[in-house]
């Protein structure tokens, strides 16, 4: 059985011996200090890439759209330029993580 660690959008999701069960979001929660960001370019259907720059973790892009729900539907096509998204700052988010 794999072993999900704290940065994982399935750390909170139950698993049996074969397979994940139904996926239990994580959501991020919003701060006073998060910035208003408007995705650039070089970014466009990479929020790993975002995610790298930002936390130096690129497995963390799953944080922009839980804290995005309402602009990011889609993880990678909605992830365009132009859409300005909610970001939380690296140590909120460590705390949040437990990281």
């Amino acid at each position: 059985m794999a072993v999900y660690n704290q940065s994982s959008p399935y750390n909170a999701t139950p698993q049996n011996e074969l397979y994940l069960e139904l996926l239990n979001i994580r959501p991020v929660p919003a701060e006073s200090d998060d910035f208003l960001y408007t995705i650039e370019s070089q970014y466009e259907k990479r929020p790993d890439l975002l995610a790298h720059d930002l936390y130096g973790d690129a497995k963390l892009w799953w944080v922009f759209v839980q804290r995005n729900m309402e602009v990011i539907k889609d993880p990678i096509y909605d992830f365009v330029t132009g859409t300005q998204i909610y970001i939380p700052k690296q140590s909120n988010l460590r705390q949040f993580l437990g990281v």
